[in-house]
């Protein structure tokens, strides 16, 4: 089984995204094996230099990487990379899985995104889209995708 994982910059304090988020978890539980881990997001002063923002980035970017695992891909989340349809991303995965991929971990930044080096190192860089979406939101929006992603491989009616 697929252990999908997701590290995400960032507490969910927001009730309503807290359940939504469990939902999707308990949705994905048939389908794969899911883990999620939360990195403190860097406090930066009300009106940051982009020193500022550059060092913790990099400091929330050495979290991150101790939480990656070794083996499989590494997936990040940001606004310059790729888009996709539903259809294609449920394709790739299961490109990665059928060449052997074990893990698949999905990158997602805080309010300032990713450093640059760590999204350099993923084997992708995603966009959920064009438009910018607070980073607690695609935390919910990822999960649904791959949600959706496992229902177009096996055929189910939530993908219409």
């Amino acid at each position: 089984m697929l252990t999908v994982h997701l590290i995400c910059v960032g507490k969910l304090k927001e009730r309503f995204y807290q359940q939504a988020v469990q939902e999707y978890v308990k949705r994905l539980g048939p389908y794969c094996r899911l883990q999620i881990d939360e990195i403190p997001e860097s406090r930066l002063s009300p009106s940051p230099s982009d020193a500022e923002i550059s060092a913790a980035l990099k400091k929330e970017a050495d979290q991150i990487r101790k939480c990656i695992s070794r083996s499989g891909i590494v997936i990040a989340s940001c606004i310059e990379g790729k888009t996709m349809s539903s259809q294609d991303f449920s394709a790739l995965l299961e490109k990665y899985e059928l060449a052997g991929t074990s893990s698949i971990t999905f990158l997602i930044g805080g309010s300032f995104g990713l450093n640059e080096a760590l999204k350099q190192e993923a084997e992708l860089r995603l966009s959920m889209s064009p438009m910018t979406f607070p980073h607690h939101l695609a935390r919910v929006m990822l999960l649904e995708q791959i949600y959706r992603a496992f229902q177009i491989r096996t055929g189910g009616r939530y993908h219409k």
